[in-house]
């Protein structure tokens, strides 16, 4: 798979969040329904203009995986941006996401299908190759402003690695 290496700087993010879990694929089901929610009740919109603002990361609205159960079944899903003022949104948390080093997948095409397949191809192909071990901080994907429902639509998908 063709990726690069991205470092950043610590970063704020606010979004909504929703804790999941992996057996029987309930994570593929449940976190574009939990996308749906926010578009539904406004909280997308709210984070989306926060995103605008982006400094670390520029204009993206951020899906993160995050707080990983200890054997990988359960995690956090958040839907959010990047904070650069400070502010937090009624109904939105804020948390940290540390310094790291990500191995950044390109992805294109229809969402949620789409990025479902580079997450297959990561865990499938990536990791298994044994040049990297997956680190400590969330994984992020990065989803850009435009219509993720398009066929041409672009996004990334970042892993923080260590060296394996």
């Amino acid at each position: 798979m063709d990726y690069r290496v991205v470092e950043k700087p610590s970063f704020k993010v606010v979004g909504k969040a929703m804790r999941v879990t992996t057996k029987d694929g309930e994570n593929l089901r449940r976190i574009p329904e939990f996308w749906l929610e926010c578009l539904r009740d406004g909280s997308h919109d709210k984070i989306e203009a926060l995103g605008a603002k982006g400094v670390v990361l520029g204009p993206v609205t951020l899906g993160i995986c995050l707080d990983f159960s200890s054997n990988m079944e359960e995690f956090t899903y958040m839907i959010a941006a990047e904070s650069s003022d400070g502010s937090v949104p009624d109904g939105l948390i804020e948390r940290e996401i540390p310094a790291a080093t990500w191995a950044a997948f390109e992805g294109k095409g229809a969402m949620p299908d789409s990025i479902q397949t580079v997450w297959g191809g990561i865990w499938s192909d990536f990791f298994p190759s044994g040049q990297y071990k997956h680190g400590n901080a969330p994984d992020l994907e990065l989803y850009p402003p435009g219509d993720p429902r398009d066929a041409d639509y672009r996004f990334e998908v970042w892993v923080p690695v260590i060296a394996g």
